[in-house]
């Protein structure tokens, strides 16, 4: 945690920016600030934190990636394909399920993998996992980088079979969220927000480690909520587009953590504060590619 303290010599009050970090090695840092505090203090405070957490984060991330792309070469396309299968079908399970999907992990891999329809289950549920899938496999292979109009197309074909009337489209209404204290912004800034965040994005897409411009992409796009319904998915599905073009490997957010995931989000978006999610995803993709570090 980033503290202000202050020390008196003579008469005078000088005030420091301090951080105490006790995890492993135990790091102390402090930034002088001057004989009064700042205005823009909190936009400092945030500053030194996320430059701690970097200090801790960038190396271990770079060795994942190292270790990572040195196991990817060693294995045959075949079973680089395989695995590849296997996410996609995990993965279209719970970004589903997270949007209330009511397909089970082993109806989705029925589905997927050997074309077997649940029964008495929705069918838009079978369509947007068929569609999910099929659009994953799309995005992932695709080498060209983002833009507004690939991830509008990404909706529409996500969309197409059950919602048509807002596939590929921008919303012109204003929307809420279900259960959270964040409201999107209001429909005539949307257009304009969305073409910022594409701004933003080729702006820092070479300038910051690809796990943390992923996490960002993920954040900021949901954030803006720009399509009627399909937002999550369709971040998520991007997040992932992020790592693998950069090399990294991908994260599936489990349907068990959504909840840890929707408070985080939430508190990140009404708090505006990017960190709070940065340190729920960077905890969460590190324990799952712990491996690479070992």
């Amino acid at each position: 945690m980033v503290s202000i303290k202050s020390k008196k010599i003579g008469n005078q009050k000088y005030y420091y920016l301090y951080h105490d970090d006790k995890r492993g090695k135990r790091t102390q840092k402090e930034i002088y600030l001057g004989k009064k505090i700042p205005d823009d203090i909190e936009e400092r405070k945030q500053e030194l934190l996320l430059e701690i957490n970097r200090d801790d984060w960038i190396p271990k991330l770079e060795k994942i990636k190292q270790n990572y792309v040195k196991q990817k070469a060693k294995l045959p396309p075949e079973i680089k394909e395989k695995e590849l299968k296997l996410f996609s079908v995990k993965f279209t399970y719970n970004t589903q399920r997270i949007e209330g999907s009511t397909l089970t992990l082993k109806e989705t891999h029925d589905l997927l993998e050997e074309g077997r329809s649940p029964s008495n289950k929705p069918n838009n549920d079978v369509k947007e996992a068929e569609a999910h899938q099929k659009l994953f496999f799309k995005a992932i292979k695709d080498p060209s980088d983002l833009s507004s109009s690939k991830v509008i197309s990404w909706h529409k074909e996500l969309l197409e079979e059950t919602e048509p009337n807002i596939a590929g489209k921008l919303r012109d209404y204003n929307v809420g969220i279900g259960g959270s204290k964040f409201v999107p912004p209001d429909h005539k800034a949307v257009k304009t927000i969305v073409d910022g965040f594409f701004s933003w994005y080729n702006k820092n897409k070479n300038k910051l480690n690809p796990v943390e411009l992923a996490a960002l992409v993920h954040l900021k796009f949901v954030t803006i909520h720009p399509f009627g319904n399909g937002n999550g998915r369709i971040s998520r599905l991007m997040m992932n587009f992020v790592l693998n073009k950069l090399g990294y490997p991908l994260l599936d957010i489990d349907y068990k953590d959504r909840r840890s995931y929707y408070n985080t989000l939430e508190r990140a978006q009404t708090k505006e504060d990017d960190i709070i999610f940065l340190q729920w995803f960077m905890k969460r993709y590190l324990k799952i590619y712990n491996k690479f570090l070992t």
